[in-house]
C-alpha cells in the first residue's frame, strides 16, 4: 500500500522542486502502499526460516544517476530533440559522472553552451545522445525536470537470522510523476519514531505518521517489483523468532494474523482473514487480506499507509506481507507470497 515518500529533489531549468514519490503496486481502486543480495530461490526456501518483521522502518533513499521526470518543453526542450525521453536514467554528462541533480547543472554550465554528451540508460540500455543546452537568464538549460532522491517510512517483513538480510514493502519504490520504479544507487536504513495515525475510511486511505531517528541502521541495496531488501548492521529484536516460511500453495484461505507496530512504537499481533488466492500471481496481489481485529480497526480503521510489507503468519509460518489497501475499504486489501519477495531478493 502506498506511502508517502518525500524529499524528491527536482532539477528544471536548474532549479530545485520539492516533490512526493509514491511507491509501484498501484491499480484501479487501490492506493498502493529495491540489485538485492542473493538468498536462496524457491527450490532452496524448502527448510528456510526467517524472522518476521512489524516494525516500522525509514529509508534515505539515493538514485543511481538522475531520473527523467518531465519535459514541460515537449517537443521544443533541448534535451527531448536530442532524443532524451521521461523515464531515461543519465549516468554522464560527457565522461562526468552524475549523481545528483547539482552535479547535472554544474556539468551543463561547465560546456558554456556547446553540445555535451549524455549518457542514458532506457529499459536496461545504455546509449548516448547529444545535447545542445539554451542560454537563459539563469544559465545553460536542457529543459527537463529530474528526480535524484527521496525518504518515506514502510514496515519490515523479514529478516535472516543468519545474514541480517531484509525485505519490506512488498513492492518496489517508484517515482511519482512517472510511476516507474527509481533506479536505486544507495539508500540507508532508520529508526523511526511514529508520531500518530491517520485512520483510514472509505475514499480516503489513513497513515502512520513517523519521524526518523538519528543514526543509521543499514543499508538498502535493492529496489524491485517484490520488495526492497538491504542489510542490518545489527538485527533488531522481534516479537518472534525464526519460523517456516510457507510455499505459495501452502496458503489456505481463512483465519491468519498481521504484524505491524502502531503508535505505542509496540509491534504487535492482530487477526486477519485470507482468500482469493492466486498461485500464479507473480507480483504484490497474490491473495486478498481482510482485517478482522476490532482493536487494529480502532486504531487505524484497517490497512494504512506505512503499514505495507507487515508480515503474514498462518500456522505458525510467515507466507507473506501485506501490500495494498482498497480504497473503497480500508479493511480491505491484497497480499504478495513471501516466495515472490525471497525471488525477487535472489
Amino acid at each position: 500500500m502506498r506511502i508517502i515518500w518525500k524529499k524528491g529533489r527536482l532539477a528544471a531549468y536548474v532549479c530545485t522542486l520539492m516533490a512526493a514519490l509514491m511507491l509501484s503496486g498501484g491499480g484501479r481502486n487501490i492506493a498502493s502502499m529495491a540489485k538485492a543480495l542473493p538468498v536462496n530461490t524457491s527450490a532452496a526456501n524448502e527448510e528456510k526460516t526467517l524472522i518476521p518483521g512489524g516494525m516500522v522502518f525509514g529509508v534515505r533513499f539515493f538514485t543511481e544517476g538522475v531520473l527523467v521526470v518531465s519535459i514541460p518543453d515537449g517537443s521544443g526542450s533541448p534535451a527531448y530533440a536530442a532524443g532524451v525521453r521521461v523515464n531515461d536514467v543519465i549516468l554522464k554528462v560527457d565522461d562526468v559522472k552524475i549523481s545528483d541533480a547539482d552535479s547535472l547543472s554544474r556539468a551543463v554550465d561547465s560546456a558554456g553552451g556547446k553540445a555535451v554528451k549524455f549518457t542514458l540508460r532506457r529499459d536496461g540500455r545504455e546509449f548516448t545522445v547529444s545535447v545542445t543546452p539554451r542560454l537563459e537568464e539563469s544559465g545553460y538549460k536542457t529543459g527537463i525536470w529530474v528526480r535524484d532522491s527521496g525518504a518515506g517510512i514502510g514496515t519490515v517483513t523479514f529478516i535472516d537470522p543468519k545474514t541480517g538480510l531484509f525485505g519490506g514493502l512488498g513492492h518496489g519504490i517508484c517515482d511519482a510523476d512517472t510511476g516507474k520504479p527509481m533506479p536505486l544507487g544507495r539508500g540507508v536504513l532508520l529508526g523511526v519514531n511514529i508520531n500518530g495515525i491517520r485512520k483510514g475510511a472509505a475514499g480516503d486511505p489513513g497513515e502512520i505518521r513517523g519521524s526518523f531517528k538519528q543514526g543509521k541502521l543499514g543499508a538498502v541495496t535493492g529496489n524491485t517489483d517484490c520488495g526492497i531488501f538491504g542489510i542490518y548492521s545489527e538485527i533488531p529484536k522481534s516479537l518472534y523468532g525464526a519460523i517456516p516460511i510457507a510455499h505459495k500453495n501452502e496458503v489456505r484461505g481463512g483465519a491468519a494474523t498481521i504484524l505491524c507496530t502502531l503508535e505505542d512504537g509496540v509491534t504487535r499481533e492482530y487477526k486477519a482473514e485470507l482468500s482469493s488466492i492466486d498461485t500464479s500471481a507473480s507480483g504484490g496481489r497474490c491473495f486478498t487480506v481482510k482485517i478482522t481485529d476490532p482493536e487494529l480497526i480502532k486504531q487505524t480503521g484497517g490497512i494504512v499507509q506505512g503499514m505495507s510489507g507487515s508480515p503474514i503468519i498462518q500456522n505458525g509460518k510467515l507466507v507473506g506481507a501485506v501490500t495494498h489497501v482498497l480504497v473503497s475499504d480500508p479493511t480491505r486489501g491484497y497480499g504478495i507470497f513471501i516466495e515472490n519477495m525471497l525471488n525477487a531478493a535472489g
